[in-house]
């Protein structure tokens, strides 16, 4: 139980689609929204976990069309959402800012993000220290799991908000949003190479 969530700790404190893409919700269109965008990435994560534990996500996986469909899908995805990030703050944007990224973005993004698949596979499938009862044991994982999702979530939505509210000149305040944009998209590329090598 300690190896599991000192996993939980390491493997979600390290930036992902999921927290950099609320840091920019936050930065980018304010706590509100970026509020709705958490719950989302939140429930989302709870299924991409419960289609893990189930075993759903393997037999899914074995489709070797669909894992390509997917895997198209999150890099589309997740360029649109970065360049909704990357625009929030450019009266010039290619995207219109003026619908946020809300509850079912969050959702959604959850199903194409290959970290929270990468990360719920290694939390839910290894560290077995309930052979006695898997669905006691599944229970106590989400729950020690969503005991560091949470805050480390809501602390990312946090500095983004922040950064909002500092009031920073217009160019500053683009820059970092498309910082935000461009860190997410390299942190997917990197996951989709290491799952393609």
């Amino acid at each position: 139980m300690i190896e599991f969530a000192l996993a939980c700790f390491f493997l979600l404190i390290t930036p992902g689609p999921g927290v950099l893409s609320v840091a920019g919700v936050g930065s980018g269109f304010g706590f509100k929204a970026g509020f709705s965008y958490l719950w989302g990435l939140c429930a989302g994560n709870f299924a991409v976990g419960m289609a893990v534990a189930t075993g759903l996500a393997a037999v899914l996986f074995s489709i070797p069309y669909l894992r390509l469909i997917l895997l198209f899908a999150s890099i589309a995805y997740l360029t649109y959402l970065a360049g909704k990030i990357a625009f929030s703050g450019n009266r010039v944007a290619l995207i219109a800012p003026e619908k946020a990224p809300g509850f079912w973005n969050g959702f959604t993004l959850q199903f194409i993000n290959p970290k929270a698949y990468a990360v719920n596979t290694a939390l839910f499938t290894g560290f077995a220290f309930l052979p006695s009862s898997y669905t006691l044991e599944v229970a106590l994982k989400i729950a020690v799991l969503n005991a560091f999702w949470i805050p480390i979530h809501f602390l990312w939505l946090g500095i983004g908000v922040y950064l909002k509210r500092l009031n920073l000149p217009d160019a500053i305040q683009r820059l970092i949003n498309i910082t935000m944009a461009v860190t997410m998209l390299a942190v997917v590329g990197l996951a989709l190479w290491a799952e393609r090598n």
